[in-house]
This record gives structure tokens, C-alpha cells and sequence, in this order.
């Protein structure tokens, strides 16, 4: 995870235009939801769904049915390119969904870690100084 913005080019004045690769869970602040995470949500519950499975069992029927009727290639072409395209958005909305849960799972280990450092007042001990090393608690995070 990068949390520092990458050059992507230059303006026309000669500065630098960055843009910044967060973790998706982290954009939109605190427990908000941008646009795009909206959009990746419902999203995510429509190909979970059961008409999503039919719609994809019907696009493969479909090229299978063109590809044993022996039709004109492009129609074989269209339903590949169909199957490929939907391929390809099911594997971003799975990685967006994978980075939000596992953001999820690391800010709740952390409130855990936190509270137990916090039950144990005065000098730490080797344990709780890696811990709160792991998390981060000199960094202010």
C-alpha cells in the first residue's frame, strides 16, 4: 500500500501532477462511502446474486449454442468478448471488496491491540512494546 501520491506527468507549467494511491477502505474518510464505493457495493450484492449466476450461465449457453450451430465467427466473438468483459469487471469489484474487508479486519485488530495496551498502566513489557509497535501508537495512527 502506497501512501504516498506517484508522479503521473507533468502540467503544462512544469509542476507535477500527482495522484495518490490510497487504500480503497480509506478514501472518503472515516467510515464513509464515496461514489465509486457505493457503486462497488451494490455492485458486489448484484453479482452475488442469483440472477447474475443465470445471467452468467445463459452468456455461456449462448456461446456455446452459436459456436454447435456453426454461425458467422462474430457472434462467437461478441459473446467471448461479453464473457471476457464481465470477467474482468467481476475481478476488480472482487479485488475492491477484498481490500475493504481486509481494511476492515486490520482497523478492528487494532482497536483490539489498543485496548489491551491500554488495560496495562506503567512500563511496558517486551510484549506490549511490539504490539504497540505493530500498530503504530508512536506513529499517532
Amino acid at each position: 500500500m502506497l501512501d504516498r501520491p506517484e508522479v503521473i506527468g507533468y502540467g503544462e507549467i512544469g509542476h507535477v501532477q500527482t495522484m495518490a494511491f490510497e487504500h480503497p477502505a480509506k478514501k472518503g474518510g472515516q467510515g464513509q462511502l464515496g461514489r465509486f464505493e457505493k457503486l462497488a457495493e451494490l455492485a458486489s450484492n448484484f453479482t452475488s446474486s442469483p440472477a447474475f449466476s443465470v445471467f452468467c450461465v445463459l452468456l455461456v449457453v449462448g456461446f456455446l449454442a452459436v459456436h454447435l450451430a456453426h454461425l458467422d465467427t462474430s457472434w462467437q466473438h461478441l459473446l467471448g468478448d461479453a464473457m471476457g468483459a464481465v470477467a474482468l469487471l467481476l475481478l476488480a469489484l472482487l479485488k475492491n471488496s477484498e481490500r475493504r474487508a481486509e481494511h476492515a479486519i486490520q482497523r478492528k485488530l487494532d482497536a483490539i491491540a489498543a485496548a489491551l495496551l491500554e488495560q496495562h498502566p506503567g512500563e511496558p513489557g517486551r510484549a506490549q512494546r511490539d504490539l504497540a509497535k505493530a500498530i503504530g501508537i508512536e506513529d499517532g495512527e
